[in-house]
């Protein structure tokens, strides 16, 4: 089918970010002994840093006098103490150098660690989800919260901790050391400050909106592209073009403005501190030029000072960046844990039934379900199977036939009545050890990139390679396969699509083979192919149901004559059941879906 229409715009309300900050800080304590090492030597780093002006100042004030003692006809400059104040200085950016690479080293090593464990997370996590929730959500938004949230808040993050805690102590160092050189010039600094924040708040107030949304339409274009790309073929048969591309300008319009904007109001912090800093530094120039006049200070303090007043807005205008970073990695961080967040299937019961020594026995009793509560498509869905027996589920599309299948492996749960395995309700089950029970060959074929035998072993990891080569021969594969380049070495690539649909679907088969369950699923498995291939597909699928009791799910009905038992439903309810013959003899629905095929046949 062709793409979904994306959603519009978000008008929800801004995010929570005191609470996402909070959540946030609790996931990382675990890192706290790193994050501490990070702080101190990231505040030893600056501390070295700050000292410097106020020596490089003391060795300008040496070689002013010495000059000025010089034309006094005195003894002139002092290298020697010039030399020894500049390697002291060379000294102490050395440390400060070495502090710093130390820091960027354990955060660089917190992050990635705090990205793994993430990325960990969600992909555990989307094991244990719901399908409903799949259901409702796109796949690229998914994908976007599992690659763009968490890079986002891994980058962001590193920096903004770095940056918060050096310039803070930039901030509180520059302050101590502009007022041991003169208090009045350091209060013609400070008076600055004020002005200063009022501009970063407004600018922060302003991006905040901006910066959740791109993070928002970010996930929306992704999952579009991925939409689309993965039906290339689809969008060009309806030639749909026009319009995927209209709706994908449309988010892109959105995620441009949203981006431009955010962007936009924080660069406006670098021109407005400039500015800011120039006027400061104007002021310090002409107040400190009238203090060494007057004796007051020393010409290398003024230096000193100039420093330190540029040093002093530069955290300012670092703080008010990191406080739109901060804004990036709420976002981003809000979006991860709400997907953690969302409630999980149940995994393990107390007091739960075993599966060993269970023979395959399967009771349907008064089945009611639907996918939404308030819509039942399953009404009263009632049925016995006896171990062993090949079970077909047949009826028009919308019947609920695979709907059955997915309530039987427990991806959703029954509103009411009960499903019974070997007289067990199949919720006293822990859901991993039951879904062990069941093998599945469906239309839709699901081979992954990796060798044939990677592909075929997926159906039981322990398996030897004779015990992989013995599933495919049971399959009818293992001459096709043998015959292709590489045979069981051949790597499989992304489509498959060196291989063709059929020899998918004895792949898929002999998967099935190789873990040997109790329970067989067979969801429309030989729709899609040939009627040549049907046969072998259906020779391979006879050597996988010998002994096991197994659900078939078949449009075509010929395929399915020598079921043990047929259940015609329709709109939800088995309407019919019984052998072909049995059916055909009623000459009820079966008979009537049953010769429509055949009368296509014949006027074929």
């Amino acid at each position: 089918m062709p793409p979904r229409h994306m959603k519009g715009p978000n008008l929800d309300k801004p995010k929570n970010f005191k609470g996402t900050m909070k959540t946030l800080a609790k996931y990382i304590s675990r890192y706290k002994v790193s994050l501490i090492f990070v702080a101190v030597f990231a505040i030893g780093s600056t501390v070295f840093s700050i000292i410097g002006p106020k020596i490089l100042g003391n060795a300008t004030t040496e070689l002013f006098n010495g000059i000025v003692s010089k034309l006094q006809g005195g003894e002139g400059i002092d290298f020697d103490a010039i030399a020894r104040i500049l390697v002291f200085l060379i000294v102490l950016y050395a440390v400060s150098a070495a502090f710093s690479y130390i820091q960027g080293f354990l955060m660089t090593g917190v992050t990635q660690k705090l990205t793994y464990r993430m990325r960990k997370e969600i992909s555990e996590k989307i094991h244990r989800m719901p399908f409903n929730y799949f259901d409702e959500k796109n796949h690229g938004e998914v994908l976007s919260v599992i690659t763009n949230d968490v890079d986002t808040l891994s980058q962001s993050m590193g920096q903004a901790a770095t940056q918060v805690v050096t310039s803070s102590a930039t901030l509180i160092g520059v302050l101590i050391m502009m007022l041991s050189i003169d208090w009045l010039m350091t209060l013609i600094t400070l008076f600055i400050l004020p002005v200063t924040l009022l501009l970063v708040s407004l600018v922060v107030k302003k991006s905040q909106p901006y910066f959740k949304k791109q993070q928002e339409y970010l996930g929306h274009v992704n999952g579009q592209i991925e939409e689309v790309f993965g039906a290339q073929n689809i969008v060009r048969a309806f030639n749909a073009e026009e319009r995927t591309i209209g709706e994908f300008k449309k988010d892109n319009h959105i995620l441009f403005n949203c981006a431009w904007k955010s962007q936009f109001l924080s660069g406006l912090m670098q021109p407005v501190m400039n500015f800011i800093g120039n006027i400061s530094y104007v002021l310090v120039a002409i107040i400190g030029g009238y203090l060494a006049v007057n004796g007051r200070i020393t010409v290398g303090n003024i230096q000193s000072f100039i420093q330190y007043s540029r040093q002093f807005t530069q955290p300012i205008s670092t703080l008010a960046q990191v406080s739109n970073m901060l804004q990036s990695t709420a976002a981003s961080a809000e979006r991860i844990f709400d997907f953690l967040a969302v409630d999980e299937e149940e995994q393990i019961v107390s007091d739960a039934v075993s599966v060993e020594g269970l023979r395959g026995n399967v009771t349907f009793s008064n089945v009611k379900f639907g996918y939404v509560p308030e819509k039942i498509i399953i009404n009263d869905f009632s049925a016995e199977v006896r171990e062993g027996q090949k079970i077909a589920i047949v009826g028009p599309t919308g019947a609920g036939k695979t709907t059955i299948i997915k309530l039987l492996m427990r991806f959703y749960d029954v509103n009411g009545g009960a499903i019974l395995v070997d007289g067990n309700d199949i919720r006293r089950f822990n859901r991993s050890e039951l879904r062990n029970m069941f093998g599945m060959v469906l239309q839709d074929t699901w081979l992954f990139n990796g060798s044939i035998m990677e592909n075929i072993r997926y159906g039981r990891d322990d398996a030897t390679d004779e015990e992989v080569i013995a599933a495919a021969r049971s399959a009818n594969a293992d001459h096709f396969i043998r015959t292709l380049p590489g045979g069981y070495e051949l790597e499989l690539n992304e489509e498959a699509t060196n291989v063709s649909q059929g020899q998918k679907q004895l792949l898929t088969i002999a998967r099935a083979i190789l873990a040997d369950p109790k329970i067989l699923i067979l969801d429309e498995a030989t729709s899609s192919v040939d009627t040549r291939t049907e046969e072998q597909i259906q020779k391979a699928m006879d050597n996988l149901m010998r002994g096991r009791t197994s659900f078939v799910i078949a449009h075509r009905l010929s395929t399915i004559r020598d079921a043990d038992l047929i259940l015609a439903m329709n709109n939800g309810d088995i309407v019919e059941q019984g052998t072909h013959e049995e059916l055909l003899a009623k000459n009820g629905f079966y008979a009537e879906i049953y010769n429509s095929q055949f009368e296509k046949i014949s006027a074929v």
